[in-house]
């Protein structure tokens, strides 16, 4: 089964958009209907509760728990390991090292901002991913 980190940006536009179609929605789907496996760390986590949180947003909060718990609870933990690589927005290093610190399960990051992240090959969009997932 596929296993991928989720960043934050994938799961706000989620819950942002209108469009119960767009891949980050279906995205989101996935992660509820266990179509693969969520990668986390316990930072990955705080920072999904509270920037879906925001007042800003004004996101559904049992919905954002519901979702935050599902992955807690059938997502797999991962320990992340510090990088020397530069991030432009320092926010998005944690994903990064959760998803090099599964290297061997051969993990996906999704996100729709690649171009915060070093050149790698695990980095996917969310269009790329949902067409992994053949959904």
């Amino acid at each position: 089964m596929i296993k991928a980190v989720i960043n934050t940006n994938v799961l706000v536009s989620a819950f942002w958009t209108r469009n119960r179609q767009s891949p980050t929605v279906r995205i989101a789907e996935a992660i509820t209907d266990n179509l693969f496996i969520p990668l986390y760390s316990p930072q990955m986590i705080a920072e999904y509760r509270e920037v879906l949180s925001r007042s800003k947003f004004n996101f559904s909060q049992s919905e954002v728990r519901a979702l935050v718990d599902h992955i807690v609870a059938h997502g797999q933990l991962v320990e992340p390991v510090d990088s020397d690589e530069h991030f432009p927005d320092k926010d998005d290093k944690v994903f990064f090292c959760t998803a090099v610190s599964a290297a061997e399960d051969d993990p996906l990051l999704v996100t729709g901002n690649a171009k915060h992240y070093p050149p790698v090959d695990f980095i996917v969009s969310p269009v790329e991913f949902c067409d992994l997932l053949g959904i």
